[in-house]
């Protein structure tokens, strides 16, 4: 498979009799020493963090200019393609799997990790049910000033805070909008905010409320849409304060 950014590659783990992926940067990028340390980081933020809804990094390392992390291997599809193939959820179907995305979040926060790219395509379903939440690879310490610097936002337009898309500090909040703009989707198939490019969708979410969720499905629940209205305020301080309340 691969991203944007790196290739990934289905491999044995010859030491400990398993098989793991491997994630190599691209070439294009191994001259780069932001790309590097992004990358790098990626592996330093979440090699610590042990927790069954999210996907475990075993190691970060460096063969001359090829640049790679070994992680734990997951079989299923990203929550983007289950939406693609099955449309919205019901209440009944969305809750489980929210509830897993939630508890992976909030224990990244606990660790004073915020995931920073929060988008379904970062969210792996296996056929069991269980999530994975993988690709914290823009992720940083929350002591750090997290600041997204304009002309270069990170992340997926579609699912970033307001606050991002203005280029201030984002914080455990920004997790949560992130996490609204997730639900809007799951609950109705379709994303808030549409616009011909990115900074268009950008300029909506600052400027103005998202359709309804109701409006989009109208079998969803009152009581859903409010939880969703709530997580995907323009104000973070009007948001849910935690992933734990949001779920």
């Amino acid at each position: 498979g691969g991203g944007g950014m790196s290739l990934i590659y289905r491999a044995m783990d010859v030491q400990n009799h398993r098989i793991v992926a491997i994630k190599v940067l691209r070439s294009q990028y191994t001259s780069d020493p932001a790309f590097i340390t992004r990358f790098r980081r990626e592996g330093i933020s979440v090699s610590g963090l042990d927790h069954p809804n999210i996907v475990k990094i075993y190691g970060v390392g460096q063969d001359e200019d090829i640049y790679y992390l070994v992680m734990e291997m997951i079989e299923g599809k990203d929550l983007k393609q289950v939406l693609q193939e099955s449309g919205p959820f019901s209440g009944r179907q969305l809750y489980p799997m929210a509830a897993q995305i939630c508890e992976a979040i909030a224990y990244a926060h606990h660790k004073r990790i915020i995931h920073r790219d929060i988008k379904p395509h970062n969210i792996i379903v296996r056929p069991d049910g269980q999530i994975k939440v993988t690709d914290f690879g823009i992720a940083r310490a929350a002591s750090e000033a997290t600041m997204t610097h304009t002309g270069s936002i990170m992340g997926s337009v579609h699912y970033l805070s307001p606050e991002q898309a203005k280029g201030e500090i984002a914080d455990e909040r920004s997790d949560i909008y992130s996490l609204g703009v997730l639900l809007y989707e799951m609950a109705t198939g379709k994303l808030p905010y549409e616009g011909e490019s990115p900074i268009s969708v950008a300029v909506q979410k600052i400027q103005q409320d998202p359709v309804p969720p109701r409006e989009a499905n109208p079998e969803l629940s009152e009581a859903i849409e409010m939880v969703i209205q709530r997580a995907m305020h323009r104000d973070p301080r009007k948001r849910y304060q935690s992933a734990l309340e949001l779920k």
